[in-house]
């Protein structure tokens, strides 16, 4: 498929990120993530105790949930009350899933930690961007649970961060915004950790199939990105 224009920024760049933090007073742990349009509020609440299914491991618990608020689109987007459909499932266990990789869950004891995010603008990479996001919260509430004294030592071992890459006719480009996910030939989103381990690789053929190779470089591209992005979490949290 014919690759919409790129004018604003080269094909391996990110788009402009900035991670706002204490943006909820009342939450553990808050952050405001904007990277280019796209706009995601991740708030870490902390409550006593664990899931029921959960209370024999002797460990934390970790969880998200996710959101696209009414008119974070161009229509109107209906709140899901109740039940949530397949897509938010979707994205809710892969934020989760990053988020515990994160974690030392047994330094983390008897406390459930919750990131919600919630899509204030959507133009592309709404999950990314709540796993960039949601990270700083986190960090910010295991913070808490240490300065508090309900916890002696801080249960968050590394960041993640998360961000897409598109193939165009077997040309790569980072971070895509909304008109460019949906004209990619191939579209893959990337989470890894600050150790450079990857937690989840989403990749798929849209419009072709693509090689190992192809596969590599885009994972490569996307793993710079997000050594970028780390940077910039650890600059919000005044991490040295």
């Amino acid at each position: 498929m014919t690759a919409p224009p790129r004018v604003d920024r080269a094909a391996d760049a990110l788009r402009a990120l900035v991670l706002e933090t204490n943006v909820a007073p009342h939450a553990e742990g808050s952050c405001l993530v904007s990277t280019g349009r796209t706009r995601v509020l991740c708030t870490a609440s902390v409550e006593a105790g664990v899931p029921d299914w959960r209370a024999a491991s002797g460990a934390g618990w970790v969880t998200a949930e996710y959101a696209m608020l009414p008119r974070s689109t161009h229509r109107r987007t209906r709140r899901e009350r109740g039940t949530v459909g397949g897509r938010t499932l979707e994205i809710q266990r892969l934020i989760g899933r990053a988020l515990r990789a994160t974690m030392d869950l047994v330094a983390l004891g008897p406390h459930t930690i919750t990131i919600d995010c919630d899509v204030l603008v959507a133009d592309g990479g709404t999950r990314t961007a709540a796993i960039c996001g949601g990270a700083v919260a986190l960090h910010q509430a295991s913070s808490w649970l240490v300065r508090n004294e309900r916890n002696p030592q801080h249960a968050m071992r590394e960041l993640v961060a998360a961000t897409s890459v598109g193939s165009f006719a077997g040309q790569a480009r980072l971070d895509l915004e909304y008109r460019e996910d949906v004209a990619a030939d191939v579209d893959v989103n990337i989470v890894a950790l600050e150790s450079g381990r990857l937690v989840e690789v989403q990749g798929t053929g849209e419009g072709d199939s693509f090689s190992r190779a192809e596969l590599d470089a885009i994972v490569a591209l996307g793993q710079r990105g997000i050594r970028q992005i780390i940077e910039q979490q650890r600059a919000a949290l005044d991490l040295p």
